[in-house]
């Protein structure tokens, strides 16, 4: 949870209103919590600055180094497939921007976020430490690996693709737990929910979606 800056939830206010309400709420999303965060977190400051009047569009955006902020929409349903309720530890892999992982901070107990490209790992964690967020760990690594020294976790988000999900994190997950994801080609993917209930993990396609790859040892090569 974050004390977050009064000025900085004012700015584009009336934006993010809209955005909740018509490209949030209008499309399903019924957490109220999850609706109540994003109709608080200051997206445009996870934008590139010249994109900021952009930021409360139904778009993805760069962000640099080849990267991009995922649209409201998909962060909300990444977000909502969690069912978080507050006392959760949450692997993410993926910093990218910082704004996914801010929703998450709002709505778990602690988040570990993991990121491969450094300019945007330090960028990320100024921003969010600049917001008052005091329950997040960052690490700049392979997130393909996990963070195994911290798991088993109560839900992973993973905010970049994979031919397929990464056995290695799904191991990370504890009994109970959730993970989100995307997985298909480089085209075209699927954002896949997988639960893990004993020694099964239960698989359920939540929609269509397109992320950048997820590069590393268990993810694609880079290029």
């Amino acid at each position: 949870m974050s004390r977050l800056n009064p000025e900085a939830i004012l700015s584009y206010a009336g934006q993010r209103r809209k955005m909740v309400e018509e490209q949030l709420g209008d499309r399903g999303i019924e957490d109220l919590r999850l609706l109540q965060v994003m109709s608080r977190v200051p997206r445009h400051l996870f934008t590139l600055d010249s994109l900021q009047h952009r930021a409360y569009g139904d778009t993805p955006l760069p962000i640099g180094e080849n990267q991009t902020i995922s649209q409201p929409y998909i962060v909300a349903s990444m977000t909502a497939a969690l069912v978080l309720k507050g006392n959760e530890r949450v692997l993410e892999i993926g910093t990218g921007s910082g704004y996914q992982t801010a929703v998450v901070a709002e709505l778990a107990a602690q988040v570990f976020t993991i990121e491969r490209i450094n300019s945007l790992s330090r960028k990320a964690q100024k921003t969010l430490e600049n917001l008052g967020y005091s329950n997040i760990v960052f690490k700049l690594f392979d997130g393909t690996y996990g963070w195994p020294d911290q798991a088993p976790f109560d839900a992973i988000i993973i905010t970049a693709s994979a031919k397929e999900i990464p056995e290695v994190l799904i191991k990370q997950l504890g009994e109970g737990g959730r993970l989100v994801a995307p997985a298909g080609d480089e085209d075209k993917q699927k954002l896949i929910l997988l639960t893990k209930k004993g020694a099964s993990v239960n698989r359920k396609e939540i929609g269509n979606c397109k992320f950048v790859p997820l590069v590393g040892k268990y993810g694609w090569p880079e290029r």
